[in-house]
Formats: structure tokens, C-alpha cells, sequence
């Protein structure tokens, strides 16, 4: 299938990584996936929820939120009343990183996670994770600096991508057009050590098969893992610098 942009089948949009996008959080990266741009910080705060006080743990939050240029048109910015949408993207965020850090490893700190997309070409919610990851990164590194760690709390990097069916061929990393031709639309959330964090698939039209679904699970994979490269990368390239 020729796709829309010209890639092959299960290859990733060029995405680019910039650290410290801005100086005033403790982690933050600006991630650009094709077209889509996610600013992803880390706030490192004193305190639990009152929930988790005396539990030994800290804990990791996260919001996300689509600015009002991200799209044509103009999204109206929520205040009050938030978007059903935004709010299942958050939670899916926080569950996402939560599931790599040990939280035990900061007692009593809150680490607050911020995705607002600049521009938004599709996969908004896999480049916020895999962004999200890099700045949580960072943040860790700034309490370890600190000397805030009783031990380093990242036991694997995580990262996020879109895959689904277009014409009836599986594509990896679905821009807004094939994202909208989609026969079924899924993201999966991965480690680098290519172990399933959370999959979420839906038929757009007609159910898909078994085999589908496998064959897009094996291109998540796939993905997901080359984006943990690209994360480790862009760590390591600022350490050797």
C-alpha cells in the first residue's frame, strides 16, 4: 500500500527529541512525531494525596490537555468542564509510566506529568507517553542530584504508538488522514524489553480477525521498541556531550 506520506508499512514518523525545552520544570522535553508536537514536563512536588500519606510511596500523576492552535478551527481550552476524551488520555499517561517506576523509591514526593499538544497530527497520546518518559527520566535525575532517592525508581523505559488498518493492510504510526480512513484504530503501550503495558484496539467499521490483531500487536512491538532506542539515545547523546 502506498500511504499517505510515502513510509513503508511498519515505519515509524521521524521523530525528533528535544531536552529541556524550558528550564522552570525539573523534567522537559519537546517530542515531535511527524507533524504531531507534545510538550511533556516533569514538576517535582512535596506531598501526597492524602490517601497515600504513610504508605511509604511517592506517586506520579499526570494531565493532558490540547491547546487551542493544536488543531484548525481552534479547540476551545477546558476549564471546569473537562473533555471526556482528555480525561481517559491522562489516566491512560499516569497508568503508562506508573507501570515502569517504583514508586517506593521517592517516599512522600509527587511526580506531576504534563502533556499539552502544540499541534496535533495524530497519536497525540503515544508521542505525550513516549515524551513523558524523557522529561520523567530527567526529573529522576534531578532528585537523585538532590539526593531525594533511596533508589532509582525507572526499572524499564516505556514508550507509545498508534497502529491500525487502512485499506486493509496493517500500518504502523498513523497520521491524522490514515488515522481517519482507519478500519480499526489501535495504540500500544510497551517496554523496551518488548512487554505489553496496555493495548487499546477498536473496529471503526467491521470487526477484525485474530490474525490482524496479532500482526498489529507484532508492529507495536516493533515500534514501541525502537522508540525506547531513540529515548535511550537522546539521554545518552547528552551525557557523552
Amino acid at each position: 500500500m502506498t500511504r499517505f506520506d510515502g513510509r513503508k508499512d511498519d515505519e515509524l514518523r521521524p521523530t525528533r527529541i528535544t531536552r529541556n525545552f524550558i528550564d522552570t520544570a525539573e523534567g522537559a522535553v519537546l517530542i515531535e512525531v511527524g507533524h504531531t508536537r507534545v510538550l511533556c514536563t516533569v514538576s517535582v512536588t512535596q506531598g501526597v494525596p492524602s490517601w497515600k500519606r504513610g504508605s511509604g510511596e511517592g506517586w506520579l500523576t499526570a494531565e493532558y490537555s490540547m491547546l487551542p492552535g493544536s488543531v484548525k478551527g481552534r479547540k476551545r481550552r477546558e476549564f471546569t468542564n473537562r473533555d471526556g476524551r482528555s480525561v481517559e488520555i491522562q489516566r491512560l499517561i499516569g497508568r503508562a509510566l506508573r507501570a515502569v517506576v517504583d514508586l517506593r523509591a521517592f517516599p512522600d514526593f509527587t511526580l506531576a506529568v504534563d502533556c499539552d499538544v502544540l499541534q496535533a497530527d495524530g497519536g497525540t497520546r503515544c508521542a505525550s507517553i513516549t515524551g513523558a518518559m524523557i522529561a520523567l527520566h530527567d526529573a529522576v535525575q534531578t532528585l537523585a542530584a538532590r539526593e531525594k532517592l533511596l533508589h532509582w525508581p525507572i526499572r524499564d523505559w516505556a514508550a507509545a504508538v498508534s497502529v491500525g488498518v487502512v485499506h486493509g493492510i496493517e500500518v504502523l504510526d498513523l497520521n491524522y488522514k490514515e488515522d481517519f480512513a482507519a478500519d480499526v484504530d489501535m495504540n500500544i503501550i510497551a517496554t523496551a524489553g518488548g512487554k505489553i503495558i496496555e493495548v487499546q484496539g477498536t473496529a471503526e467499521g467491521d470487526p477484525f480477525s485474530r490474525e490482524s490483531f496479532h500482526k498489529m500487536v507484532d508492529l507495536g512491538l516493533k515500534g514501541a521498541v525502537e522508540l525506547t532506542d531513540l529515548q535511550k539515545r537522546a539521554v545518552a547523546a547528552e551525557a557523552t556531550a
